[in-house]
């Protein structure tokens, strides 16, 4: 976008030739946006931004873990859990990682069918999808009230250097924080589904967003699991 500054106003009177010239840029700009669903545009953009807050998480933390001389607390033994008197590394966020990924599958087949107009699956699977989320949810906030009972705190932990819990509580409460915002923009288009909004618009778009919503929620979880849990 190219505007020439010619400050003043033009030999009719009217507004300044700068101010025509960048009106009219922006309205040549919107025809970039032509024929694009204005909501998917926005998720996009949406989706985006929060890529970078994520990233910043991340990068955050491993440039920190990199530079901490404490020992870091092992995270198989933190987040393991004892099954029959023996320990399992890692079972929870196992299962967690499980009914996340397994979600992707049932929101995906619910975009498929909204596009064929099929209402009553729809539903069923997006209101799937939204218990899926849930559990996961659930299982969080059972592995934080194991871990504060343990005496994990943002500003300390028993088992070594003290940033562990301010990343831990930071990054997976802020990744829960966003699923829990999924899973009740699930059960408010499956309502609208369900009672037939979309059929008389003609528009199943709002599935179809919500599905990029929730496969990028599911998306960063794979890259916490990786980086946080594993590591």
């Amino acid at each position: 976008m190219s505007t020439v500054i010619r400050p003043g106003k033009d030999a009719a009177g009217g507004p300044p030739e700068a101010l025509r010239e960048f009106a009219e840029d922006w309205a040549s700009d919107q025809e970039v946006f032509k024929g694009v669903h204005w909501g998917k545009a926005m998720m996009w953009i949406f989706l985006l931004s929060d890529t970078f807050i994520f990233s910043s998480f991340l990068v955050s933390y491993m440039t920190m873990r990199s530079s901490v001389t404490v020992p870091w607390p092992n995270t198989s033994e933190v987040f393991g859990l004892t099954v029959g008197g023996v320990s399992v590394p890692l079972l929870l966020i196992a299962i967690m990682t499980f009914v996340l990924i397994s979600s992707s599958g049932t929101m995906a087949m619910a975009v498929n069918y909204g596009y064929r107009r099929n209402r009553k699956v729809t539903t069923a699977l997006m209101i799937a999808t939204a218990v899926l989320g849930a559990t996961f949810v659930s299982m969080q906030a059972f592995e934080w009230t194991k871990l504060i009972h343990e005496g994990v705190r943002p500003w300390g932990n028993p088992w070594g250097a003290e940033q562990f819990g301010a990343s831990f509580f930071m990054i997976t409460g802020f990744h829960g924080l966003h699923v829990s915002a999924g899973v009740i923009m699930l059960l408010i288009v499956a309502s609208k589904v369900w009672r037939g909004h979309y059929d008389r618009s003609g528009d199943y778009s709002a599935v179809e967003i919500a599905g990029l919503y929730w496969h990028f929620v599911d998306l960063v979880w794979v890259f916490i699991f990786a980086f946080f849990y594993l590591w």
